[in-house]
């Protein structure tokens, strides 16, 4: 019998290009998709299916809230995080907040697949390096998630946001990226900025930079 799967992602294009990919699997059935957290909640309780995708940006949204919703509320539908944004950035946030595994979108068809019957056999899915980091505490070895770290202080959005700033995009193209507002992406970077003890744009930026890699 197929396991049923549900996206969550609002862009279309990629909706229907992933479900047709999955649906090529023997043992997978894409039984709908959603572009917002609201429709998400409503939809996956009526229709249960076996492991949902979720995205970490949903046009101003949180993809983050499904995971935390369904870990609350549906322990036995496993979450896989299917996002643009870099794993060794996001991963660990996603796990805590309850995903099963995270990947990057653009990852092969294979690993999409191979993730998904991961987590549907009750196991953790990141990649190795990711993995590895895990086993070896990953908050002890860069200094980033440990409990003290202030990056601990920043919501997703601000993650987000302090990763966009980093791969250098102007204030206008995060708006942009995010479907929000620039005074809103300025408001997120004034908090961003307080509760990194930054002083000014150029700390910012530099500190952007470091935490991106780049």
């Amino acid at each position: 019998m197929k396991k049923k799967v549900f996206i969550v992602d609002d862009h279309p294009v990629f909706c229907m290009g992933l479900s047709a990919l999955i649906n090529q699997e023997d043992d997978f059935e894409v039984i709908g998709y959603s572009e917002t957290v609201l429709d998400a909640l409503t939809r996956i309780p009526k229709i249960k299916p076996d492991v949902v995708t979720v995205d970490i940006s949903l046009k101003g949204e949180n993809g983050l809230v499904i995971v935390a919703e369904l870990k609350k509320n549906h322990k036995n539908i496993p979450v896989l995080v299917l996002s643009m944004h870099p794993e060794t950035i996001f991963a660990e946030r996603a796990i805590k907040a309850g995903a099963k595994g995270y990947v990057m979108k653009q990852e092969s068809p294979k690993i999409i697949s191979e993730a998904l019957r991961t987590i549907l056999s009750k196991k953790i899915y990141v990649s190795a390096p990711i993995n590895e980091r895990f086993l070896n505490n990953i908050s002890d070895c860069d200094g980033y998630f440990n409990e003290d770290s202030p990056l601990e202080r920043l919501t997703v959005r601000e993650m987000e946001i302090l990763e966009l700033i980093g791969r250098g995009l102007t204030t206008k193209e995060i708006a942009l990226r995010i479907h929000v507002s620039p005074k809103t992406v300025g408001n997120h970077r004034e908090n961003i900025k307080k509760k990194l003890n930054l002083q000014n744009i150029n700390e910012l930026m530099l500190y952007a930079a470091r935490f991106t890699g780049l």
